[in-house]
């Protein structure tokens, strides 16, 4: 890879301004140097000679939310991320730039899986209990004991199902904090006629250092290259958005990364039953790491549907929400400005309930904290699209299914459309 000090990394960019329209900190600044086509104007200058290391362009810098829209809006292809992600890198390395010390620890946390999930066991334990003492908190029950890797096996061998080969990613903070929706993709899964593998080595897919800017993301890399590499499976499937993009960019060229509703649009999904007079609307939001960086067009209509639900896309479902992995950590102002425009609608939206429904745990931390500080006022919902499919508990595998059968895929691709 050419190294970002080489003035070439930049060359393809043609200075159109097309990034200007979608990059959260321009919409909220209006300033050109807190834009893509600024930012890299900056570096490239810093590169060439031209422009002296100052404590703007380190602003600037850091003031990036890392969504991804600029690449998806880019005639020119510019890697963007691959540069921002690097510049990031750079300037931590080189002091420049230091992550808080909560997210230092966190970074290191997240290399040793048992130290991580017995340190937020308490979170588990308040999140089980109904107890909420941060606006990241969203409602739900997760196991407190009880691993993804022991529920799927247990599931394994009670249903025994039939179908393709999954390996699944169980991600760091989701597994130590929100396996509930582990679980449920798990139930998901099965119920769908697939076998659910959980590599025991796998690790953080490295998305946590990637967002700080720390060392350590080639380790984890390395670890799960070793982990998913070997697998003889169907598919390798994330239920978060991040995770998936994170652990695609490991394992690429040799193997692809499904984003876990994606795949599930290509099978003959089971779908849920909804009492008519159910008077629940859920607005459905789209990842920025869905669509920008794993280049989906969206998450399969025919998926939504299988909800049973009443949905149609959010307003603004392909603007950034503020998460950013950590920045609403590292910048909270600026992510809770972002959050506060793209959340209005719900305090209008019909429905009762009204649900969000999106597919990545740190989006819906953001989502929820919009309630938590009073941006939206009145009562709402936010689920992962897969609680939404989940049979329960209790549930079988439908007879007389064909494990190969694969249906066409609708995809949601913007936000003029609606199903019902």
């Amino acid at each position: 890879m050419t190294p970002v000090s080489s003035p070439d990394y930049f060359s393809n960019c043609t200075h159109c301004g097309f990034c200007l329209a979608v990059c959260p900190t321009y919409k909220l600044t209006g300033d050109e140097n807190n834009s893509p086509r600024g930012r890299l104007r900056l570096w490239s200058e810093e590169a060439a000679g031209r422009l002296p290391r100052d404590e703007w362009t380190d602003f600037y810098t850091a003031e990036c939310v890392g969504c991804l829209a600029c690449e998806t809006a880019c005639p020119a292809m510019v890697p963007y991320g691959s540069i921002f992600e690097h510049t990031r890198h750079e300037h931590v390395v080189t002091n420049r730039f230091k992550p808080r010390l909560q997210l230092r620890l966190a970074a290191l946390a997240v290399t040793r899986p048992l130290l991580f999930n017995l340190a937020l066991l308490p979170a588990r334990l308040l999140r089980r209990a109904g107890i909420s003492l941060h606006r990241f908190l969203f409602p739900g029950r997760p196991a407190v004991l009880k691993s993804t890797a022991a529920y799927a096996d247990e599931l394994m061998q009670r249903h025994r199902p039939t179908g393709p080969r999954v390996a699944l990613l169980t991600g760091c903070l989701m597994e130590a904090a929100f396996r509930e929706i582990n679980f449920a993709t798990v139930r998901v899964l099965i119920e769908n006629n697939c076998q659910v593998i959980i590599p025991d080595e796998q690790g953080c897919c490295g998305a946590f250092q990637e967002h700080t800017g720390l060392d350590g993301v080639e380790t984890l890399r390395e670890q799960n290259r070793r982990a998913f590499g070997p697998l003889d499976v169907d598919a390798i499937v994330s239920n978060s958005s991040g995770c998936g993009y994170a652990l695609g960019k490991t394992l690429q060229p040799g193997k692809q990364v499904r984003d876990v509703l994606g795949f599930l649009g290509e099978l003959s999904s089971v779908r849920r039953q909804r009492g008519r007079d159910d008077g629940t609307r859920v607005y459905v939001d789209l990842p920025c790491h869905l669509v920008h960086g794993q280049k989906a067009a969206g998450i399969p209509a025919n998926v939504l549907d299988a909800t049973g639900y009443r949905w149609e896309l959010a307003p603004k479902a392909k603007d950034c929400c503020g998460s950013g992995g950590v920045y609403n950590i590292q910048k909270p102002e600026n992510a809770q400005e972002i959050l506060a425009d793209k959340s209005a609608f719900l305090n209008e939206a019909e429905g009762a309930p009204v649900i969000l429904g999106t597919s990545n745990h740190v989006c819906m931390m953001q989502w929820h904290s919009a309630g938590a500080t009073g941006l939206v006022t009145r009562p709402y919902e936010v689920r992962h699209i897969i609680q939404l499919l989940d049979p329960g508990e209790d549930f079988s595998i439908p007879q007389a299914r064909d494990p190969g059968a694969m249906e066409g895929v609708g995809l949601v691709c913007g936000p003029g459309m609606t199903a019902d």
